[in-house]
């Protein structure tokens, strides 16, 4: 019997499929369409239940199309990671620790690079 727990895809691997499709693409896509675009072979429904969760939670749009819905991402891949981080920050309690550990582990260039980007902002 194959064991099931190996053959299981790492947490959101499928909906990161998803969502390069979408980019990929170059107008909103049917789940049809996105299930064409996929390396991997999908069911129809795991598709189409993949596109209503990323739309769930905000990371694509959908809109009527001439045969249900049309799919596009509401940000690109660096947007979305921003808003991950965002979220992150809007659950944790102590936000300034939170922030604190976050500055702690960067990289020297990284740290570098946001310093930049800061005094942009107070240009």
């Amino acid at each position: 019997m194959p064991d099931s727990d190996s053959e299981r895809r790492p947490a959101g691997e499928l909906e990161a499929s998803v969502l390069a499709a979408l980019w990929a693409g170059r107008e909103p896509m049917s789940a049809a369409q996105v299930r064409t675009a996929l390396p991997q072979s999908l069911a129809r429904t795991t598709v189409a239940t993949l596109l209503a969760r990323l739309h769930d939670k905000g990371a694509v749009k959908r809109e009527e199309g001439v045969r249900g819905f049309v799919y596009s991402p509401v940000e690109d891949a660096h947007g979305l990671t921003a808003r991950r981080m965002h979220r992150e920050l809007n659950q944790d309690g102590d936000r300034s620790m939170a922030l604190a550990r976050f500055v702690e582990r960067l990289s020297p260039d990284d740290e570098a690079e946001l310093r930049r980007l800061l005094g942009e902002d107070e240009r």
